[in-house]
């Protein structure tokens, strides 16, 4: 059913950040057409606001502490009444676009977005339709296009990221050397690269791999 145009989107902004609540809430604020209803620390919070407020649109920044964004997306899609979510944060990687949508997000926004650009997506999402800029739709075609890797191939990788041999790699996980190997290959094959140190290079690109603190 089409929502009724002459009624306000109600808003609810997710971020740990309280400059960035604040920020968002004051900007949105001005708008007629829109009604911010509550802002959440984190995904745990914010169920219990979806729950109360029963905003049409939520605002979710993907790292946060106790319950990230990803994890928020999953939970809300067990509601009965699921609220439409657009992303709002600063990763961009192939991985963190794709595992958002997969997740359940109907709009990916970087917050370096212009103001105009967050209310008209606010707008399309909460009309029904999905909203992703052109460099976040391409880079999510990309990915889309890529096989997946599997959970064993992952965990080599990170293995291939600490500069362990095939021979090593075996010995971590009770497998023999030439099944590491057949790893490895498909890791490279999968990730359309030339070798192991491209293979990690590209899948720290990509977010599949996270640079150690």
């Amino acid at each position: 059913m089409a929502r009724d145009p002459n009624r306000k989107i109600r808003i609810l902004i997710v971020d740990d950040h309280p400059v960035v609540r604040a920020g968002l809430a004051s900007m949105l604020g001005t708008q007629e057409s829109l009604e911010v209803v509550g802002a959440a620390y984190n995904g745990k919070e914010a169920l219990v606001m979806v729950e109360r407020e029963a905003p049409e649109v939520v605002l979710l920044d993907l790292r946060m502490p106790g319950m990230n964004g990803i994890e928020t997306l999953q939970a809300f899609r067990s509601l009965a009444a699921p609220p439409r979510t657009i992303v709002l944060t600063n990763l961009e990687t192939d991985e963190d676009i794709y595992r958002a949508v997969q997740a359940g997000a109907q709009g990916y926004l970087l917050k370096s977005t212009t103001q105009q650009e967050m209310i008209d997506a606010i707008h399309a999402v909460a009309d029904g339709r999905r909203q992703f800029p052109p460099r976040i739709a391409s880079r999510l075609a990309q990915r889309m296009s890529r096989a997946n890797l599997t959970a064993r191939e992952l965990e080599i990788l990170e293995m291939l990221a600490k500069g362990l041999t095939n021979k090593q790699i075996g010995v971590a996980l009770a497998i023999a050397a030439n099944t590491a190997r057949n790893h490895v290959n498909n890791i490279i094959e999968k990730l359309e690269v030339a070798d192991r140190t491209e293979a990690v290079t590209t899948a720290i690109q990509q977010g599949l791999l996270e640079l150690s603190e």
